[in-house]
């Protein structure tokens, strides 16, 4: 299936997700419309794959992720857009540039904000830093503790974002660092509970910015085989107020969003688009007059 038949499928989905119950309003009632765009594990993945190649022949490319985009935002100008880590190692381009493409290339394509993967410490905390200079966008990390090292005051727990009247929460998590990166990348940082962060993100992002919508950045992988590890699907099921995880890590390729139900029984969806660029996530959240929402989900090959 073509880029332009996803963007079809999208619109055009029937499968709406209730996430709060759409309520039967006037036909004269205003439908709000936010399209949330994502990726995850780039890896420094510029350009598109060759022809010739035998997992993703001719798919991806920044170039091309930056003409979807343009067509999406073209028909809804109500869009964000956001990845979940590891942008950094995978390519010649990091190893020659440190992620300074990666960050620009970012920038040019206005994302809004991104979390924290373990492949961003390749060239260690002093090798993010330098790059943030060229990140017009937020790094958002709520369960990474930086006091102790030169990343200090250069991230946020969250952001906060207002489009067409509607308030949307961001947050970030990552995943464990040690045993995946060198301590001397990542120096003093401390890993804090990620299911005890989400829940103190979300709830400030719930209860005190009066968020409708609240997503979760997380580089913790989708899930996993030990029950005891932390991933995207135990995440969702422990929260009680977000909405959206938008995982990485675990390269998971979904053709849509898995929904689970979090502790207050309302549906979340999880979703991941694989790797090195070569899909786009697209989540529409519709809100009628009382502010009741539903969301749907649509991976986009690029």
């Amino acid at each position: 299936m073509n880029r332009r038949d996803f963007i079809a499928k999208t619109t055009a989905s029937s499968a709406l997700l209730g996430l709060g119950g759409l309520s039967m309003g006037s036909c004269s009632e205003r439908q709000r419309h936010i399209t949330i765009l994502h990726t995850n594990d780039v890896h420094s993945h510029i350009e598109p794959f060759p022809k010739s190649h035998s997992n993703y022949p001719n798919l991806g490319g920044v170039a091309r992720r930056a003409t979807l985009i343009q067509r999406i935002r073209e028909e809804n100008p109500n869009t964000l857009l956001f990845d979940a880590g590891d942008i950094f190692q995978g390519t010649a381009y990091f190893n020659f540039y440190g992620g300074e493409l990666e960050f620009k290339l970012m920038s040019m394509l206005k994302y809004d904000a991104a979390t924290i993967g373990n492949h961003d410490f390749d060239n260690g905390i002093e090798g993010l830093l330098a790059q943030l200079p060229n990140a017009c966008f937020q790094l958002l990390s709520a369960n990474y503790d930086f006091s102790n090292t030169l990343m200090d005051g250069h991230t946020k727990p969250y952001s906060v974002y207002t489009v067409d009247g509607i308030k949307i929460g961001v947050y970030g998590l990552g995943i464990k660092l040690e045993g995946l990166v060198n301590q001397k990348h990542y120096k003093e940082t401390l890993y804090l509970n990620p299911y005890e962060m989400a829940l103190d993100s979300e709830r400030i992002l719930k209860e005190d910015e009066h968020c409708d919508l609240i997503i979760c950045l997380s580089h913790l992988g989708y899930k996993y085989k030990n029950e005891n590890r932390p991933s995207d699907v135990k995440l969702a099921t422990s929260t009680r107020y977000s909405d959206l995880v938008i995982g990485g890590h675990t390269h998971t390729f979904l053709e849509k969003p898995t929904v689970v139900k979090n502790r207050n029984d309302k549906d979340v969806l999880v979703n991941q688009v694989g790797c090195f660029g070569i899909n786009l996530g697209r989540i529409d959240f519709y809100w009628d007059a009382a502010k009741n929402k539903n969301g749907n989900g649509v991976t986009l090959t690029i």
